[in-house]
């Protein structure tokens, strides 16, 4: 692959490395001292407040001394998940940091970056806001990935090509052969970026892992993952990406704030990806919901966008912010979708059994209500 410093912008190329500091951990590994004094860093010897041991009993030193910057631990782990080098991997304030930090490293003013649409909101905003230029290619009239459009983007040779799989808001997806030939479609002088935040739940030979298809292929790619959906972990903001190379992943890490990863939530997210238990039920509970909550709004005539993610992009056939504040009243929360040509849909995540029963009984009184008010 071509010398991945050719995608980044001249100024992150000037930063050098952020000294954080050593670790406790790294002083009893490479020193093999037993007590330690961290006195490099300015932190509280007293730690918290003793309110934050009556939230979190074992919050310690967790709170008191800064995380490791780079998140060793956490990243130790999803290397060897994804069979890839611990330096191929970075933690990010949630995956939405890391698209800002992918953004800022590598769009300069005038750079086209594309993306599907309608789209998650910061594929787009994070490009202007670095003086970039947004190509969309919208879904399909079925609303599915417009595949030959989206081959035809990538032929162009844009800065960057970014895109979530499975898409959010729609929910469909690329199939291996489809994202194959995507990869194919792209060069050197394009960074792929795929967010795959409701991968978890993607289930199926249809729909592919972006990391092990790309792994060894002749072009810098990021595959964007998070903690905060099938993990359960929204509050804590973990997210992470596996990047192509090491050298385009130090670049990276300088781009973004040395400790933008707190160390609750990077323990937290180690402890989650050992409770194989717990995913596997969130994974099903939520197919399960989510057909099942497909299955009676196409009954009661909505057109639904397919889904591989633990929401529903439902058509509601008029303003779909009206219908938001409808289901407000209702104590329901959803989505409505603003980006142009898309008003009239909401998105709806799948909830508990018991939620989702509340959604369909408040949109069918709302309806009632549209109903009665046009008979009137």
């Amino acid at each position: 692959m071509a010398d991945p410093s050719s995608l980044i912008r001249g100024e992150i190329r000037s930063i050098p490395p952020y000294n954080a500091g050593l670790t406790l951990e790294e002083v009893r590994a490479t020193y093999q001292v037993d007590t330690i004094a961290k006195l490099g860093s300015n932190e509280n010897p007293l730690g918290p407040s003793p309110a934050l041991r009556r939230l979190f009993s074992d919050i310690g030193e967790l709170a008191r001394l800064y995380p490791d910057p780079q998140g060793r631990a956490l990243c130790t782990r999803l290397a060897a998940s994804f069979s890839v080098d611990s330096r191929q991997v970075i933690l990010g304030n949630g995956s939405e940091d890391l698209i800002g930090v992918i953004c800022r490293s590598v769009v300069r003013p005038g750079d086209t970056v594309a993306t599907l649409y309608p789209s998650f909101p910061l594929h787009e905003d994070y490009t202007a806001l670095m003086g970039g230029r947004i190509e969309r290619v919208p879904v399909t009239e079925n609303l599915t990935i417009d595949k030959a459009a989206l081959l035809a983007a990538a032929s162009r040779k844009p800065r960057m090509l970014m895109f979530s799989n499975p898409m959010n808001p729609v929910g469909c997806w690329l199939t291996p052969d489809e994202l194959a030939a995507v990869i194919a479609a792209l060069d050197a002088e394009t960074l792929l970026v795929i967010d795959e935040a409701y991968a978890e739940y993607a289930a199926g030979d249809d729909y592919p892992s972006a990391i092990d298809m790309l792994k060894g292929k002749d072009i810098p790619w990021v595959v964007l993952r998070t903690f905060s959906k099938a993990y359960g972990l929204a509050g804590l903001r973990i997210g992470y990406g596996v990047v192509s190379d090491t050298g385009l992943c130090d670049f990276f890490n300088r781009a973004r704030t040395p400790f933008n990863t707190n160390a609750i939530a990077q323990a937290s997210a180690v402890a989650a990806l050992e409770d194989l238990d717990h995913l596997a039920q969130s994974v099903k509970s939520a197919l399960t919901e989510r057909e099942r909550l497909k299955t009676a709004l196409a009954a009661a005539g909505y057109r639904i966008a397919p889904s591989k993610g633990n929401f529903l992009f439902i058509d509601a056939g008029k303003n779909a912010s009206d219908l938001a504040v409808a289901l407000l009243k209702r104590g329901v929360i959803v989505k409505p979708w603003k980006q142009p040509g898309f008003e009239t849909f909401i998105r709806v995540s799948i909830g508990s059994r018991e939620e989702n029963d509340h959604f369909l009984r408040a949109l069918a009184d709302a309806e009632d209500v549209d109903a009665a008010k046009s008979a009137g």
